[in-house]
């Protein structure tokens, strides 16, 4: 009998994945053992040999090397077969796989890298998702350890052939390690995190500005790390040093004007969480919302500091989420309606203010030619449905982006004014909400609150508020 690959209680059927790998093991165990066979396989017996050799080499480590020898001389496809399977086995079972298993997985992942078989970024990137926000257990600690190590011992393979996971890589580190900072006894793993991301910025700055905006913001939150200060530092008062080549950084705005990819966001919200959120907002009816959200908050919130992922969840919403018309108009859980619950779920201050900062993002640099309203779309509706039964909510909300608007960037206010009221008018104009006199007639607001709205809308600077 082939040993298992997951944890899976006994009550539950075996994995369709898992059991076809087995299985494929089990017919084939008998030719993965010298002498090998020197026969060509067809294409099916090469797609069985692919899961067997797969199965073997994650259940089997006291052979690996004659495995991998068995695999190296039997490929191809240039190992786009093995990838595949490889990544089904991270994106579908690598919560339930078995700690030796996991072992097993990061040692085969980095022998795929070596090779550069076709497929290894979609493998990296599938494991770059597994790594949880705000969670500090022994099984997560260790995979951003693994995986921050193979980036750097491959650094330069990935930078000349695959410079988009890298980016991928600067981008989860940036934000994991903001949670690592946060404690003192992984002084180890930030040492690895800093150093990894410091190097791709100082050394392939344009693998960065891949990114876009958002790279800015996790760089700002990580101000309280003597590196990553120097870094942004530089970006911003000393750009010239990022030049390179026939490469040109001239200024921060370029930065900020370049919309990140919803790819990006999907880094951070893990296959399993995603399933949930997009279940939720495309099959559960408003009003009907309750049970599920108890049940999300049990599974990916409960922990201690694990509101720090509302931050991950809610880009994710407004970048990677984006309902059909159909959707829209029907009675569906609508982004706001979710976004508002999860704003109840943070229970201290800076979580608030770093999800408010989230949700209005691309509202502080906004451009229709680049920008897609849909981002835009959760904030202001989530502003004008609250009227007036959560109205501390919509004072909230209009309070803080007033204050985004005076203080973000005083250097580039002009910019700012104009790309929030480019959002105001375009959502106006493509009609999301009807007009802003919802809000700038509402009593329930303070005189100044409402006069700071009308003069920003209108693209005049709004002063203190």
């Amino acid at each position: 009998m082939a040993l298992r690959l997951t944890l899976t209680p006994p009550f539950e059927a075996e994995k369709e994945l898992e059991a076809s790998l087995r299985k494929a093991f089990e017919s084939l165990k008998p030719s993965l053992r010298p002498p090998f066979s020197l026969t060509i396989p067809t294409p099916h017996q090469y797609a069985l040999f692919n899961a067997a050799i797969l199965h073997a080499l994650l259940t089997e480590p006291h052979i690996a090397k004659t495995h991998i020898k068995h695999l190296h001389a039997t490929v191809t496809d240039g190992y786009a077969t093995f990838c595949t399977l490889l990544h089904d086995v991270v994106h579908h079972l690598y919560p339930t796989l078995l700690a030796p298993v996991k072992t097993h997985l990061l040692y085969l992942t980095h022998e795929i890298v070596r090779v550069l078989g076709i497929g290894y970024d979609a493998v990296l990137v599938s494991l770059l998702r597994q790594i949880a926000a705000a969670d500090f257990g022994d099984g997560n600690l260790w995979l951003c350890s693994k995986l921050v190590a193979l980036f750097l011992d491959q650094f330069d393979c990935l930078l000349e052939e695959s410079p988009q996971v890298l980016s991928f890589a600067v981008y989860t580190f940036l934000r994991v390690l903001s949670d690592h900072s946060r404690v003192e006894k992984l002084e180890t793993l930030k040492r690895l995190e800093i150093h990894f991301c410091v190097k791709v910025i100082r050394e392939a700055f344009h693998v960065c500005l891949k990114i876009g905006r958002d790279f800015i913001r996790l760089l700002q939150d990580l101000l309280h790390v003597p590196e990553i200060r120097a870094v942004l530092n530089d970006i911003v008062f000393n750009p010239c040093v990022f030049n390179s080549g026939g490469f040109k950084f001239k200024d921060v705005s370029q930065i900020f004007c370049t919309r990140t990819s919803s790819r990006y966001s999907l880094l951070r919200i893990s296959p399993e969480m995603e399933t949930q959120l997009r279940f939720l907002l495309t099959n559960v009816k408003l009003g009907h919302q309750r049970r599920h959200q108890i049940w999300f908050a049990r599974k990916f919130l409960s922990e201690p500091d694990r509101e720090f992922v509302i931050v991950d969840i809610v880009r994710f919403i407004c970048c990677a989420h984006h309902p059909t018309n159909e959707i829209i108009q029907s009675d569906i859980v609508p982004r706001w309606a979710l976004i508002g619950w999860l704003l109840t779920c943070c229970r201290r201050s800076h979580v608030v203010a770093n999800v408010k900062l989230a949700l209005f993002y691309d509202w502080l640099f906004f451009d229709e030619s680049v920008d897609n309203i849909m981002n835009i779309e959760p904030a202001v509706l989530l502003m004008v449905h609250s009227i007036p039964q959560y109205i501390e909510i919509t004072r909230g909300l209009l309070e803080f982006l007033l204050h985004l608007v005076d203080n973000y960037d005083v250097e580039r206010k002009g910019m700012i004014v104009k790309g929030v009221a480019s959002a105001f008018q375009l959502l106006v104009r493509k009609g999301v909400i009807r007009s802003l006199d919802v809000l700038t007639s509402c009593p329930a607001l303070s005189p100044g609150l409402r006069e700071g709205l009308v003069r920003l809308s209108s693209g005049a600077k709004v002063g203190s508020s």
